[in-house]
């Protein structure tokens, strides 16, 4: 059975993205990273989804990014947006996305694996430049030649598959695989139990692809 690393942050995205490796075959290993984003809560969804969907191993690792601040993810000074806007939005964590793909990257070259599935989204991804097809086509072209693995010619393909996908979509998808959605949690401000705010642009993105999916939002709000 092929190997494949599934960057697990908790929430809707990447909960369709394990489900999609499993059912591709993948063997799935479960990275999920401690980066200094507002809650935990995350994390446990995380872990809840992991075991659900029963993967070879989940791994939790912290990295400090978050102190660098510049995200309101990150740092407490800077207010959560809640009607949208225009632009690369606040809530956009500076190079986020090529840390988490580099640890992957590491895990991925120890194991063997064929893959590493990401979540990223070019249609909800409320502007994030590192949710980009761009980015996950330079991103591969640094895996051909930054491991001893693809120099050698065992190719690791950076996989994701919901980056054409709408939110509906996303959620039609996962459904028909079985994600328990009640299980992650998306909002940027969840309280320690995982309750939503409801108001975010997470939260809003999130609410409109159950409603254009025609499928109850199980989310837990405050």
């Amino acid at each position: 059975m092929s190997r494949a690393v599934i960057l697990l942050s908790g929430g809707l995205d990447s909960a369709t993205t394990l489900a999609i490796a499993r059912a591709e075959g993948y063997e799935c290993f479960a990275l999920s990273c401690l980066y200094g984003q507002r809650h935990a809560a995350e994390l446990e969804a995380a872990r809840r989804i992991a075991g659900a969907l029963g993967v070879a191993a989940h791994r939790e690792i912290e990295i400090p990014i978050g102190q660098f601040g510049g995200s309101a993810l990150t740092d407490d000074a800077l207010a959560v947006p809640e009607n949208g806007g225009k632009g690369i939005p606040i809530t956009y964590v500076p190079a986020r996305n090529t840390v988490l793909l580099s640890l992957a990257l590491v895990w991925a070259e120890v194991l063997d694996a064929d893959a590493i599935f990401i979540g990223v989204n070019a249609v909800d991804y409320s502007g994030y430049p590192d949710c980009r097809p761009d980015f996950i086509k330079a991103f591969q072209e640094l895996v051909s030649v930054a491991t001893k693995r693809t120099v050698e010619g065992a190719q690791i393909t950076l996989e994701a598959p919901l980056i054409e996908l709408s939110k509906a979509e996303i959620i039609e998808r996962g459904s028909v695989l079985g994600v328990d959605y009640s299980l992650t949690v998306s909002c940027y401000q969840a309280d320690h139990q995982g309750l939503a705010c409801g108001r975010c642009d997470a939260c809003r993105i999130r609410a409109d692809g159950f409603k254009a999916a025609g499928i109850d939002d199980p989310t837990r709000y405050l």
